[in-house]
């Protein structure tokens, strides 16, 4: 019997344990919504290369558009010129099966040469399928000429090529250490970011993923609702509700941004949108409630952790935390 117990308790231990190791808030998932994003990869930065893709979202998967909400180009048609245009392939095949047929029950394309009349009736026949051919000439390079004033002309080089624009000469470094001055932006998008971040909105990402911890280490709802979406509130009451089942708490203390860039910018709607790489490190520890004994992390030791926030807001409003993914 001892040793049945002792195996339900290694059993438990072992099913826990990955919950408990990162049992900070959003810890261990990738959840959230990233607006018409949510289904893509955030674009790569120096402190987050990759993430995880969003494993939970109430956000519906949307078909990619292109950037400037364009309509994709529709496909050009199959086929040459002459299945584009059957009434002229019909008559010239026409003309030329007439012939052939003449020509097999031996009165050629005229109907022979015996007299004038069939030399008359082989020019006008020659004249005839000539000038057709000259006309198919001249609609298709009419065809071709509309086809080449309709191709985007100029722009710049990395629109067109799908590449990254370079990066400003004097935009802020990718990365910065501390908790003092600006993070550094690497808006890795296809043109220019739809939404200009300062060092403002960066103040306000570390402030809130400080006061998200802190929130979620007193399990204080209310608290997490001036922080987050009515989305991310709802992952985090799942997450607090398992700990108290499983009878521990998490408290995460002295959270200090370490490394944070920029990935992505944009506007929809009247909603703005900032995903950011954060490197960060904390106290991070699982107490036990009924007599406070630590069953995982240690008090002594900083850990450090990289997830991927994407942050939105009402124009002129004030950032919420949306979206947590893994690294």
């Amino acid at each position: 019997m001892k040793s049945l117990r002792w195996l339900a308790v290694i059993a438990a231990l072992v099913v826990v344990a990955p919950t408990l190791a990162e049992a900070r808030a959003g810890g261990g998932t990738s959840s959230g919504s990233r607006g018409s994003k949510t289904d893509q990869a955030p674009a790569p930065t120096q402190t987050a290369p990759q993430s995880k893709p969003v494993e939970r979202s109430k956000t519906e998967p949307q078909q990619a558009q292109k950037p400037g909400g364009a309509a994709a180009t529709p496909a050009p048609q199959a086929g040459g010129f002459m299945s584009r245009n059957p009434f002229l392939s019909g008559l010239m095949g026409g003309m030329i099966g007439a012939g052939l047929i003449g020509m097999l029950f031996g009165g050629g394309f005229g109907g022979g040469l015996a007299g004038a009349a069939g030399m008359l009736g082989l020019l006008l026949q020659v004249a005839l399928i000539g000038g057709l051919g000259y006309l198919a000439y001249r609609l298709y390079r009419g065809w071709s000429a509309n086809r080449t004033q309709a191709a985007p002309a100029g722009g710049p080089a990395y629109a067109l090529a799908g590449n990254t624009p370079p990066r400003p000469v004097d935009a802020p470094p990718l990365a910065r250490s501390g908790l003092s001055g600006a993070m550094g932006g690497s808006a890795a998008m296809a043109g220019a970011p739809q939404v200009a971040i300062g060092p403002d909105d960066y103040q306000a990402f570390e402030t809130l993923l400080a006061g998200i911890q802190a929130a979620y280490s007193k399990a204080d709802l209310a608290a997490l609702r001036g922080f987050a979406t009515p989305e991310m509130v709802g992952y985090f009451s799942e997450e607090l509700s398992s700990n108290a089942s499983q009878g521990v708490e998490n408290k995460v203390e002295a959270v200090k941004l370490e490394q944070g860039d920029l990935s992505e910018a944009w506007r929809e709607g009247n909603l703005e949108y900032a995903t950011v790489a954060m490197r960060f490190s904390m106290i991070d520890i699982t107490r036990r409630i009924t007599d406070g004994t630590i069953v995982a992390g240690n008090d002594k030791v900083r850990t450090e952790a990289t997830e991927v926030w994407t942050f939105l807001r009402s124009c002129g409003g004030k950032w919420l935390l949306s979206a947590i993914q893994q690294t």
